[in-house]
């Protein structure tokens, strides 16, 4: 396509083969594999020529395939599963920042243990009956995965111990008998 619009020549191929060329084109490379390409690619427009997988059996007038079989590749990449590892690190020293929602939304035991609220606990409240009303404003212990990365997440400034007075946890803060 792009060598017949440089060339004068507009006879423009199907819509969806213009916009998703790009993608066809390095779908072999994404899924890790040189799989042979079966439709007629025109070199890309880049500042660098692109590596061109093998391409065996093109035939000049068979039809392209379908666009679920051109982009099957790429879904695997698109389906997974986002996470949350790390953290921010700061520009200036590149040190790793604290992440704000972590701290609006959990509290650390002094034990390393996260105590958290169920969720939903504040939402459609009129629909909910008193009994799970009553168990949604219990709190919950997170486990030890979770733990890990919400300490991974913080700074030691949230994890040193504070004194408050009448402090409605401090009787959770110190567990006897846990390894975390």
């Amino acid at each position: 396509f792009y060598d017949s619009m440089i060339k004068g020549n507009m006879r423009a191929a199907p819509l969806h083969s213009r916009m998703l060329r790009p993608l066809s084109r390095w779908a072999p490379l994404a899924a890790g594999r040189t799989a042979a390409v079966r439709c007629c690619h025109s070199p890309v427009w880049a500042a660098a020529p692109l590596p061109k997988p093998p391409s065996k059996g093109i035939v000049p007038g068979a039809p392209c395939p379908s666009l679920v079989l051109r982009l099957t590749p790429l879904l695997p990449n698109i389906l997974q599963q986002p996470t949350r590892p790390v953290t921010y690190y700061g520009l200036r020293k590149g040190k790793r920042k604290t992440v704000k929602a972590v701290v609006k939304r959990f509290l650390r035991l002094h034990c390393g243990l996260w105590v958290r609220r169920k969720s939903g606990y504040k939402k459609k409240l009129w629909k909910k009956s008193t009994a799970q009303k009553k168990r949604l404003r219990e709190f919950v212990l997170c486990n030890r995965t979770q733990s890990k990365l919400l300490d991974k997440m913080t700074t030691s400034f949230w994890k040193r111990r504070n004194w408050y007075v009448d402090d409605p946890y401090q009787k959770y803060h110190d567990r006897t008998n846990l390894s975390v």
